[in-house]
């Protein structure tokens, strides 16, 4: 029986901003099964100096990381112009969390982890890119 194929994002890179090996992992995973490229960072210092060098579509970010801080990505990512669009997705479920983060203008959703289903993320990064 032949494979089934996977369709292909033509020349759609995510970078993944996560420190826990094992949801980077599993997020790298989906998306290559879904047919995006990624790239992954696991603090907001190596997630920058990605987005200058790579042609990043999007971004999964978690906001609490060691070195540099997801909060402190977004103040960043304001002041360089880019116009790629930021999923967060974190533990931090604080309605305030939730409204300091989406006041950035790439934001695009916010995902609390233990509420949100990785399918979910992807849909909503194909949702973003189409």
């Amino acid at each position: 029986m032949p494979e089934k194929k996977q369709k292909k994002q033509p020349g759609k890179r995510i970078l993944i901003v996560e420190d826990e090996h094992p949801l980077a992992h599993a997020l790298e995973l989906k998306f290559n099964h879904e047919g995006f490229d990624t790239v992954v960072a696991t603090n907001g210092r190596q997630a920058l100096e990605e987005l200058q060098k790579e042609n990043i579509h999007a971004v999964i970010l978690d906001l609490i990381m060691p070195e540099m801080d997801g909060f402190s990505f977004l103040d960043q990512l304001d002041g360089i112009k880019k116009t790629t669009k930021v999923i967060v997705v974190s533990n931090l479920g604080q309605k305030e969390d939730e409204e300091r983060v989406m006041a950035h203008k790439n934001v695009a959703a916010y995902f609390v982890k233990s509420n949100t289903p990785i399918t979910d993320i992807v849909e909503k990064v194909k949702s973003i890119l189409s």
